[in-house]
């Protein structure tokens, strides 16, 4: 069950959902809008034994070796 990220595009709030399947009617929790949109999340991925984030804005700081495709 992944968790999205939306921005509701009436009152533009940012909220996040749990989806259960292919739920497709998204609401807004705050206005009860139905015009949404899904945002980019932030990933993170295991990088010699380290977790390293994608909002992070200097690439793979747990490399030693430089091996992960962030660090090249």
């Amino acid at each position: 069950m992944p968790i999205y990220e939306y921005i509701c595009m009436s009152c533009q709030k940012e909220f996040e959902k749990i989806i259960f399947g292919r739920e497709e009617d998204i609401e807004c929790p705050a206005c009860k809008g139905k015009e949404v949109k899904k945002l980019m999340s932030a990933a993170a991925f295991k990088c010699n034994g380290n977790f390293v984030s994608t909002a992070s804005s200097g690439g793979c700081s747990g490399c030693s070796s430089h091996s992960c495709s962030t660090c090249k």
